[in-house]
């Protein structure tokens, strides 16, 4: 029996820890919901898996939001999402209007454009 070694010299191959996120297969931070909800005092209790539901739903949410304003954008000929297509992206939809027609947005009426930059120093954008 010198060949064979007893359970306890296995080396114990510890694993490695995964996020809620990771395990539920969403992108949005579970654990940041579950801290939100737990010190907004929401509710007296929460089940463990409340945040769980409720990031997959933000997620759900913001997947359809930003498909309909990248619609919107590829619409209007742009590669870019700006502010104004996820505006008019709500206002098109029928649920979405619905669910956000209460809310308090700011109607979005023209972004400013960033000044150009060409590295020359604080001086040189009065050049251009």
């Amino acid at each position: 029996m010198r060949g064979r070694r007893s359970p306890w010299h296995y080396r114990r191959h510890g694993r490695h820890s995964l996020s809620r996120s990771m395990r539920a297969e969403l992108q949005f931070p579970v654990s940041r919901v579950d801290r939100l909800l737990r010190g907004g005092r929401f509710a007296q209790r929460l089940s463990s898996s409340t945040p769980i539901f409720l990031t997959g739903v933000l997620e759900y949410l913001m997947a359809n939001i930003l498909e309909l304003a990248g619609q919107e954008a590829r619409n209007n000929n742009k590669m870019h999402i700006t502010p104004e297509h996820v505006q008019r992206a709500l206002g098109n939809h029928q649920h979405l209007s619905r669910l956000f027609e209460d809310s308090t947005r700011p109607q979005v009426e023209g972004v400013p454009q960033p000044r150009r930059w060409c590295g020359l120093g604080p001086r040189a954008n009065s050049l251009i």
